[in-house]
């Protein structure tokens, strides 16, 4: 274990590496397609494992192993996997033409990204897993966007801000639990605190969809077929998901149901359904790759001190309340950066932001709503984000493409800033009626 306290910033250059490389690449062929995303991971990697010489090449590798095998890298893959499964499945089934055709049916073209970013935020809250609500929405998005003539980014744009609000926001959500868990709030407190930040910048993300694509893409005229059993699978998806079904389960459940409907419909065969699958997986391939490297690579930089680096230049800096409010949400969201995990980045400096807390007199619902908000914000941007990483590979483009669109993380960092600056929202002091009984 790295015995450095202060860290070292030396440690966190395989990340400016990685993002000098791929934007360096990019920039200068004008094509964000040019460098693969993998090999500036792999590059970043190497170097992570070359720093620090005082440790043994042997020692690191097995440190790398550890954060690649991490269980919630694991279980990241094997999600990924299935998603990949069940998206390739219901699409050669036919459920995607079905669902995009039923979405029209029902929706003027001019409003349909607006209206996949609200349903976005609906399912997220509901189920609490961005990746999930990924997952379930971005294959049809992608077939909205191709049947409109809009770009596929941002209409993926629009599913990744409907899925960090809820993220963010819902109850069930593994930030928000991490958030009040180490803050010692209740949810409910967390929650009213946090929904006067964010609800105004979903307002503002709907309304801005809404005008992009005024006007834009194809006229849409005329009635357009559909087979609602074909869309059942979605739906099904969406519903096990709202009851808290495991996501696993989910995902296996629909590829199934899809498979089943796909061959009594005549889609495919039964060997067809299996080719399908495999299909989906070997799609997912780069994706469970760079995964496995970002997680080994971040375990080396927190072992190399880089984390730690982080953690104390920030920290012995604040001095005032706000400044004590901006350092928690520059804490958290340089941490997620790095580690690229925003429940990993709140449980790392929930007891930091504790400390920040009490000495500057911040209430612990505005300090977890600070962690839970400027996680998800990072969370919600970096393109070598699961969440980035996971509609980038469902729709085949680059997670740069995206970014240019996610206005909603955008808005909800800065509506969080202002929020500071204001200090607001105004929280009443809660008295302690145990101490008002003793001194009766």
């Amino acid at each position: 274990m790295n015995k450095n306290k202060n860290g070292k910033a030396i440690a966190l250059l395989p990340l400016l590496i990685f993002i000098g490389l791929y934007l360096g690449v990019a920039l200068i062929s004008n094509d964000f397609y040019a460098m693969p995303v993998s090999v500036p991971f792999l590059i970043s990697a190497i170097i992570a494992l070359l720093m620090n010489r005082k440790e043994t090449i042997t020692k690191k590798v097995n440190i790398f192993c550890k954060g690649a095998g991490d269980s919630n890298i694991i279980l990241m893959c094997i999600i990924f996997i299935l998603a990949g499964a069940f998206a390739q499945v219901a699409k050669d089934m036919g459920a995607v033409e079905s669902t995009v055709n039923l979405g029209l049916t029902i929706l003027p073209s001019n409003i349909l990204v607006s209206g996949i970013f609200i349903i976005g935020c609906f399912i997220s809250i509901s189920i609490g897993t961005s990746v999930g609500t990924i997952v379930a929405l971005s294959p049809m998005a992608v077939g909205v966007a191709e049947k409109v003539g809009l770009p596929v980014a941002l209409v993926i744009g629009a599913v990744i801000g409907g899925a960090m609000f809820g993220d963010n926001l819902s109850m069930i959500s593994d930030t928000t639990i991490a958030a009040t868990r180490t803050q010692g709030c209740d949810l409910k407190d967390k929650f009213k605190t946090n929904f006067y930040i964010v609800v105004p910048a979903a307002i503002i993300t709907a309304i801005i969809f809404a005008i992009i694509t005024s006007g834009s893409g194809t006229i849409l005229e005329g009635e357009y077929s559909y087979n609602i059993v074909k869309v059942m699978p979605y739906v099904s998806v969406l519903i096990a998901a709202l009851l808290g079904v495991n996501v696993l389960i989910v995902l296996i459940g629909g590829t199934v149901f899809s498979g089943i409907i796909g061959i009594a419909y005549g889609s495919f065969s039964f060997i067809g359904f299996l080719q399908s699958i495999a299909k989906g997986i070997n799609g997912m391939s780069e994706l469970v790759i760079i995964s496995l490297i970002v997680g080994g690579t971040v375990e080396v930089i927190k072992f190399n001190g880089g984390i730690n680096f982080l953690l104390n230049f920030i920290t012995s800096r604040v001095k005032t309340r706000k400044g004590a409010e901006f350092g928690i949400a520059l804490l958290v969201g340089l941490v997620d950066i790095c580690t690229a995990n925003n429940t990993i980045a709140i449980v790392m400096t929930g007891p930091l932001a504790k400390n920040i807390s009490d000495q500057y007199g911040i209430e612990p619902e505005k300090t977890s709503s600070l962690l839970d908000t400027f996680s998800c914000f990072s969370q919600g941007i970096i393109p070598y984000g699961a969440q980035l990483l996971a509609a980038a590979g469902l729709a085949n483009i680059s997670p740069f493409a995206i970014m240019r669109y996610l206005y909603y993380p955008y808005l909800m960092a800065l509506c969080a800033i202002i929020a500071i600056f204001l200090g607001l929202p105004k929280i009443k002091k809660r008295v302690d009626k145990e101490k008002l009984v003793k001194g009766a």
